[in-house]
């Protein structure tokens, strides 16, 4: 995967740029396809290519995820990222899935949408609570995602270990094929919402959300405070009933030794044009930018400089 970013890159920059000639391209690590953070990726490259200037141009890259992203920054394969708040914070210690990279310097851009954990099988499966999914096939989305990241925080509360399933480790759009197809009996994956995969497979099929068990939800939010309770409509995938999850707010990063003129422009051209923003991205329509104001790392020179101005 890393070794072929700056291959991706290049000709997705053809695709977007045409043969114009620029000064400085920003790669912004995503995620993979299916999920939310790739469209976002997308969105946020297109206003950023339109509205920050001359000399400033963004690609979207396919990546394995939030926790893959912060180590791709360090390793000087994307300039700026999407991430997860909770990641965010780890990063900067060099602790968790970042303890052989150590410390990351990076700064926050700008607050995001939510992502949620989808737990999700077909609406007439037997498995109704997260317990249920021990002896059971699993998509769990790509090694280097956020989903597994939530396996590995949820299963112990509940008694469980990954080695209670058979996982799949695919693409989101790959889990969900799996989930209707039969190949798997439930998909998790973390995204904001609505997620393309998922809405690609409630075109020939009826899903249905997993449950938490009666206080499992509580004592998880209590266990990483970083976590929220998200309630997913039922017009949003047409399920019968509402999906009560578990979700992390996410956030845009950048190395802090990125020139602050650059990120200024970049955040800029995201908050001056949030309307564009919204109009093409569905999950940009939950972005709030009095929460750049209050997340869990420092804000990069280059954001702090922009939200100062207003």
């Amino acid at each position: 995967m890393i070794k072929s970013l700056k291959t991706v890159a290049a000709a997705a920059a053809v695709s977007l740029i045409g043969s114009a000639s620029v000064a400085e391209e920003l790669r912004i690590g995503t995620a993979s396809l299916g999920g939310a953070f790739y469209p976002m990726g997308q969105a946020i490259s297109n206003v950023v290519n339109k509205h920050a200037g001359e000399g400033i141009s963004m690609v979207p890259i396919v990546t394995g995820g939030s926790v893959q992203n912060p180590n791709l920054i360090a390793s000087g394969e994307v300039e700026i990222a999407i991430t997860n708040n909770n990641l965010a914070v780890l990063a900067t210690k060099g602790a968790g899935p970042y303890k052989a990279a150590g410390p990351i310097d990076i700064g926050a851009v700008a607050a995001l949408h939510p992502s949620v954990l989808h737990m999700m099988v077909l609406a007439d499966s037997d498995i109704q609570t997260l317990e249920d999914l021990k002896g059971k096939r699993v998509a769990v989305g790509p090694a280097g995602g956020g989903t597994l990241g939530f396996v590995n925080f949820l299963f112990p509360l509940h008694g469980m270990s990954i080695d209670d399933i058979t996982p799949s480790f695919v693409s989101y759009s790959d889990g969900f094929s799996q989930l209707t197809d039969g190949t798997v009996d439930a998909t998790l994956a973390l995204s904001g919402f609505p997620a393309g995969a998922v809405m690609q497979a409630t075109a020939g099929a009826d899903l249905r959300f997993i449950s938490f068990s009666e206080g499992m939800l509580d004592k998880a939010l209590e266990a990483n405070g970083a976590f929220v309770e998200v309630e997913v409509p039922t017009d949003v995938y047409g399920t019968a009933e509402p999906g009560t999850v578990i979700g992390v707010n996410n956030m845009l990063i950048a190395p802090n030794d990125m020139d602050a003129a650059t990120v200024q422009a970049v955040t800029s051209a995201i908050f001056e044009n949030l309307d564009e923003l919204k109009a093409e991205n569905a999950n940009a329509r939950q972005i709030d930018p009095a929460m750049s104001l209050n997340l869990a790392i420092p804000l990069h020179p280059g954001a702090k400089a922009y939200f100062d101005s207003k």
